[in-house]
């Protein structure tokens, strides 16, 4: 098939896809980047409203690719967190001085990521992207993977070393190649809006486990609260029907008076929840990173943080290739990304999954059992040290491979020393 040549294609040039995209900035790689929605488009579902939590590790990666800059004056530091369950005694609390660093995390609206990505991508020459385009089919060939697109009216045929596909929790390149998923429905929903208290913390977040599931409350700019309250799926067209002030009175009920009054409700919208993840990372010339290989549920707000490590460390293998003139979509290549990213990528699919039933199992004695464990967690320094990195993005298992390497992204730096 004849068409345009590229070492890398991107399929999904979203949050996760436009940070890879952004991180090969410059590395002699020739990368196009293929988006279906517009970014200025209504239904786009990557620079929406919603609230991203960034852990401090997601920060240095962001630093890394020169676009924390462009970040950081829309983002709302954490520099406390506070953990408890409902109607019983158990809490914790993390700390970003008792963890030696500026903030545990960030939140930034969707929107402020896209927008810096979006910038640092229009000044990039070596970067094409093409958006509006669709992807019409793929062959995932011994040495090409042959795409064919639709941009705009038009039919193109390209070709690729390798595939990357961040392209969501409903990859249409994972569906395509017939990569299996194990899926795990949690019968829940997480409704999402923002409120303005009247004796706001700055930088304090909550996230309060209920019989529904937890509740968290995240600090934004501007003195609002970010609310992420996950209901029973058989409840949230219920509450969603509810008035401003009804809702608010639930809300207010669930959460309690930690934040004093709530008021001045946002926009409320739900999105299932489920785990999804696929069944294999890496498929010939096709590696799966982001939603495309593991939706994990919210508690913990682990999931883009989980991706951007993907970003991190694929942007690391595929800048080492071009030193050493390897093939970038070679098994070689490949098996030492897969490697590099296999246990993060499992551990904090199990440790989400567990939090997100454990916390709602009404036994009584598994419930005293969790509120011992919070007391236990919250008077032990070293105990919440090890569970703040691991949250922070800096834990020994998050480097991925035997030995805890981190990514030169996520310890804060550039990829420009292995590069002539």
């Amino acid at each position: 098939m004849d068409g345009e040549t590229y070492d890398l294609v991107i399929v999904g040039g979203g949050l996760v896809g436009g940070s890879l995209a952004c991180a090969l900035r410059g590395s002699r790689l020739r990368v196009c980047s293929l988006e279906a929605v517009a970014a200025d488009a209504d239904h786009q579902p990557s620079y929406d409203e919603r609230v991203i939590a960034l852990s401090w590790g997601s920060r240095r990666i962001l630093e890394g690719m020169g676009l924390w800059g462009d970040i950081a004056p829309g983002a709302e530091p954490i520099h406390r967190i506070h953990v408890s369950e409902r109607g019983t005694f158990g809490f914790a609390h993390l700390d970003s001085a008792e963890q030696g660093v500026e903030a545990l995390g960030y939140v930034a609206l969707a929107r402020v990521l896209g927008t810096a990505i979006r910038g640092a991508l229009a000044c990039a020459s070596d970067i094409d992207s093409l958006c509006p385009a669709r992807l019409l089919g793929l062959v995932n060939g011994p040495d090409w993977v042959e795409l064919e697109v639709a941009v705009g009216g038009e039919q193109r045929c390209l070709r690729t070393q390798l595939l990357a596909a961040a392209d969501g929790g409903e990859s249409l390149v994972r569906n395509q190649l017939g990569i299996g998923v194990r899926e795990r429905p949690y019968g829940q929903d997480a409704i999402i809006t923002t409120v303005t208290p009247d004796r706001p913390q700055p930088g304090v977040a909550y996230e309060r486990f209920t019989d529904t599931g937890p509740l968290a409350m995240l600090p934004m700019t501007g003195g609002r609260w970010s609310v992420v309250w996950t209901s029973r799926k058989d409840e949230t067209a219920a509450l969603l029907g509810l008035t401003d002030s009804a809702f608010l009175a639930r809300l207010q009920e669930r959460f309690g008076y930690r934040l004093g009054g709530l008021d001045r409700l946002g926009r409320r919208v739900a999105y299932p929840l489920r785990q999804v993840l696929a069944t294999q990372g890496v498929a010939g010339r096709v590696v799966l990173i982001g939603n495309a290989a593991h939706t994990l549920h919210p508690v913990a707000g682990q999931g883009f943080n989980l991706g951007l490590r993907d970003v991190a460390a694929l942007a690391e293998v595929l800048v080492g290739t071009t030193r050493t003139e390897a093939d970038p979509g070679g098994q070689a290549a490949l098996a030492d990304y897969a490697q590099w990213r296999r246990r993060d990528q499992s551990q904090s699919a199990l440790v989400t999954d567990v939090l997100a039933r454990l916390f709602v199992n009404p036994w009584a004695p598994l419930r005293l059992a969790r509120d011992l464990g919070l007391v236990g967690l919250d008077l032990i320094p070293a105990a919440r040290r090890t569970l703040g990195r691991r949250f922070m993005g800096l834990g020994p298992a998050v480097g991925g491979d035997a030995g805890g390497r981190l990514p030169r992204l996520a310890c804060g730096l550039a990829l420009e020393d292995h590069r002539d």
